[in-house]
């Protein structure tokens, strides 16, 4: 009998090694799966924030007041999504290191569309200027967005069928900003 308890130790002993392993992934995947849910729910509160502002100045309401107002709510949100972007650190994969600093890029891209939106406010003088500056600000949020979605794809692509493409799938907060649906 004591021959077989070493052999039962060694074979429990694997067993556990190899449950161990399986959780170990597992909580790597949803580490994955977290980051990228902070990567897109940092940019989809952007993307309304942004929608919230321009429907304020839909229907002919365009004043100094109200485009800097909506400047200052499109502002804050976007200093919000490049502050958020630049805490979200990297992901624990294999491409963690990539991911980091393409999300870095974004952020820093986020940062001068949002100085250009305050710059053209900034150009408003007493009610001239508004049309302009609302071109300027429409076209930097298109930009923006843009940016934004092609970052993402680049996110998934980083290692296709791998890690993080799955993290991106996987996470809900995504599911409206990947290309893939």
């Amino acid at each position: 009998m004591s021959s077989k308890n070493p052999a039962r130790l060694g074979v429990l002993a694997v067993a556990t090694a190899l449950l161990l392993a399986a959780g170990c992934g597992d909580d790597e995947t949803s580490r994955a799966t977290d980051w990228a849910n902070s990567v897109c729910s940092a940019t989809t509160t952007w993307s309304d924030s942004v929608s919230a502002a321009a429907t304020s100045l839909q229907g002919g309401n365009l004043s100094e007041d109200s485009v800097k107002s909506a400047v200052d709510d499109v502002t804050e949100a976007t200093n919000t999504l490049a502050d958020d972007l630049a805490t979200v650190g990297k992901p624990e994969t294999q491409d963690g290191r990539k991911a980091e600093d393409l999300v870095d890029q974004l952020a820093v891209q986020i940062d001068e569309g949002a100085k250009a939106i305050e710059n053209a406010v900034d150009d408003v003088k007493g009610g001239t200027g508004i049309l302009a500056a609302i071109s300027t600000i429409s076209a930097t949020l298109a930009s923006m967005t843009s940016e934004i979605g092609g970052i993402v794809d680049q996110l998934e692509q980083l290692d296709p069928g791998g890690e993080l493409d799955d993290a991106f799938k996987n996470a809900d907060e995504c599911a409206s900003l990947s290309s893939g649906g």
